[in-house]
């Protein structure tokens, strides 16, 4: 099932949340927090509510699969996807300052979303409502609230995250500075650890909602950004121990028209349709009018440098379009790129959906796979030990045979810098065009700055500070001192 009913539900109850907490006080002709959440149907109505901005929306889902969400604004940063205009082109050639609202946007749309989550559990917390039903509607709103926070972290670094007290006084101004570093993670971290304990298990969990698992691969993401080695592998042996999660047989076939809710591989996705509640609108950004059967408005492109990374047989490479014939009856490639390859081939990724007939598809949107899990492992058992052994081998070829290639061998790869090297190499192939990750994978490991010289030449103008985004000047303004740009954007 696609639940949309559940989506549709997340857009009414939106309307109730849509406001600033820090700038409104609370209507209680709308919320009446003496009788507000009291049943079953209450909760649910906050939970959907921290879900709304988590889907895909061109106007305001971060998920979007279009120029204004964070898959395609990170990707643009990295060899996997350029564009030569607009706010992909900034990203492409790290061209982006605070007035570039293309990337500055992610944290003004989202971040009081994140307040809203706040006031929804302390909301719940009070309620008189079941304590089952309590526990795990406070272990979603606890799972959305870090998820946005992490994903908002990852690009801009440490964030405002407003305090109770202080959203239970609106009218009172009360300017707040960033957290620190060591605040902004331990926020994140008691979050998804809590959250993990009351999530329903993988096989219980709705697909498109949360789960222990989905928790435990977020906790995963935020300790392979701080390089906390062995905090990594335990939460990746939690998820194994969890006997749940498989990989697919057929890599292609996840990014398919069919339903991924019986696919064990799957760690959370956003389910799309045609209707527009939760949009994916990924062949209409990549496609070009002249594609046969159904085009699109060809809005960005991959790299060569990224195509010549694969192996020929790789089949993760399939939907990485290196030819096609027009509709025009041209055939277009490397040696014959017209206006629509000259960066690189068309990242397709999922399938054409040949039957839309909108700008829309009912491919869903894949964010997490156990796939990660064993990739991460990996590469933590060789961080932990500053040199890799045969287990982290091992388990980057459950990866590779999947993808139809030869085992690699750990006297191929025996130092550190070589595994992280192949490491890097294979999450770009594995994940590419999915959740936007493999720009922080580069960064991790002090590659970011190098690949986009190597890619751009001197056109690029990154640099390390380059490696988190500006603030917009209006949130600047508005902290008053209290509240500072990231450096080198001064």
């Amino acid at each position: 099932m696609k639940n949309v009913k559940l989506i549709l539900l997340g857009l009414l109850i939106s309307t109730m949340f849509g406001c600033d907490p820090e700038l409104e006080s609370i209507n209680y002709d709308e919320i009446n927090p003496a009788i507000f959440p009291a049943s079953e149907a209450d909760v649910e109505a906050l939970v959907v509510a921290a879900y709304y901005p988590l889907r895909g929306s061109w106007w305001n889902g971060i998920h979007t699969t279009s120029e204004r969400g964070i898959m395609f604004v990170n990707d643009a940063t990295t060899e996997i996807l350029q564009g030569n205009f607009g706010v992909q082109q900034l990203a492409t050639l790290s061209s982006y300052i605070p007035t570039s609202e293309g990337v500055t946007r992610f944290y003004d749309d989202f971040y009081n979303r994140i307040s809203s989550n706040t006031l929804s559990i302390d909301r719940l917390e009070n309620s008189t409502v079941n304590e089952n039903i309590k526990k795990r509607g406070i272990a979603e709103l606890k799972c959305a609230r870090a998820f946005l926070s992490y994903e908002l972290f990852d690009m801009y670094g440490p964030i405002v995250v407003a305090p109770l007290d202080v959203l239970q006084n609106p009218l009172i101004e009360t300017p707040l500075a960033r957290l620190s570093h060591d605040e902004m993670v331990s926020f994140i971290e008691k979050d998804l650890l809590e959250a993990a304990v009351d999530l329903p298990s993988p096989s219980e969990a709705a697909y498109g909602r949360f789960s222990q698992g989905f928790a435990r691969m977020l906790l995963i993401r935020l300790y392979l950004h701080e390089k906390r080695w062995a905090d990594v592998e335990a939460q990746a042996n939690a998820i194994i121990a969890m006997n749940y999660y498989e990989l697919t047989d057929d890599y292609v076939d996840m990014f398919s028209t069919e339903s991924q809710a019986d696919n064990k591989e799957v760690m959370f996705a956003v389910p799309a349709d045609y209707a527009g509640t939760s949009e994916n609108q990924w062949q209409m950004m990549v496609l070009p009018s002249n594609y046969p059967v159904r085009g699109g408005w060809a809005t960005i492109q991959s790299s060569w440098m990224f195509y010549d990374s694969f192996e020929s047989n790789d089949v993760r490479k399939t939907n990485l379009i290196a030819e096609y014939t027009g509709t025009d009856g041209v055939t277009y490639n490397r040696n014959n790129p017209g206006n629509v390859m000259q960066m690189g081939p068309l990242p397709l990724k999922i399938s054409e959906d040949a039957d839309r007939n909108t700008a829309l598809t009912t491919v869903d949107i894949i964010l997490y796979r156990y796939a990660d899990v064993i990739l991460s492992k990996a590469e933590a058992i060789a961080n932990k030990n500053n040199a890799p052994n045969q287990e982290a081998i091992d388990l980057v070829n459950v990866i590779r045979e999947r993808a139809g290639l030869n085992p690699i061998l750990l006297a191929d790869f025996a130092t550190i810098d070589a595994f992280n090297e192949m490491i890097l190499v294979e999450r770009s192939h594995e994940y590419w065009c999915e959740n936007g990750q493999y720009r922080s994978d580069l960064i991790r490991h002090g590659k970011f700055v190098e690949h986009s010289i190597e890619l751009n030449g001197a056109a690029s103008q990154a640099a390390p500070y380059k490696e988190l985004y500006p603030f917009s000047l209006q949130r600047i303004s508005e902290g008053k001192g209290a509240f500072l740009q990231n450096p080198g954007y001064n």
